[in-house]
């Protein structure tokens, strides 16, 4: 899937860090949860119309992430939703969550301040740890 392809409102959100076999990874720019965008390479709009072996990896690469939020990140909670109310494109939200996040219990949709942005460090020092994690293709930043 090429770069190009992804819905111009997911990429103004979002940096984008790569690739995986059968998705492109966005990471949202507000730094304050880590908020992760996997765009499965489908014209499908809903995961759950996606075809059993394509949804079973989709979901592979989406647990690959929330475990990098898990263990490398120490998040003990990870939010996963698939909405495309605004955006009809598929894309799916995995998010770290925990009890001193500037919006929780809430969602965080409606609910997350403003927050700081990521440092090209932080971006290439997290792209890096997904290549060796999750083997991502990594983009330019």
């Amino acid at each position: 899937m090429d770069r190009t392809q992804i819905d111009a409102q997911l990429l103004a959100d979002c940096h984008y860090l790569g690739a995986l076999p059968q998705s492109q990874v966005l990471l949202q720019r507000n730094a304050a949860l880590p908020w992760f965008i996997l765009v499965p390479d489908t014209r499908l709009n809903d995961v759950l119309d996606l075809p059993d072996e394509h949804s079973h990896a989709v979901i592979a690469e989406c647990a690959a992430i929330s475990g990098f939020i898990k263990r490398a990140l120490g998040f003990q909670k990870v939010n996963f939703a698939g909405l495309g109310n605004v955006v009809a494109q598929m894309h799916l939200h995995i998010i770290g969550r925990h009890s001193a996040d500037p919006c929780w219990p809430q969602p965080v949709w409606g609910n997350l301040p403003a927050g700081e942005t990521y440092t090209l460090a932080q971006l290439r020092e997290w792209q890096q740890a997904l290549v060796k994690i999750a083997g991502l293709e990594p983009s330019a930043l």
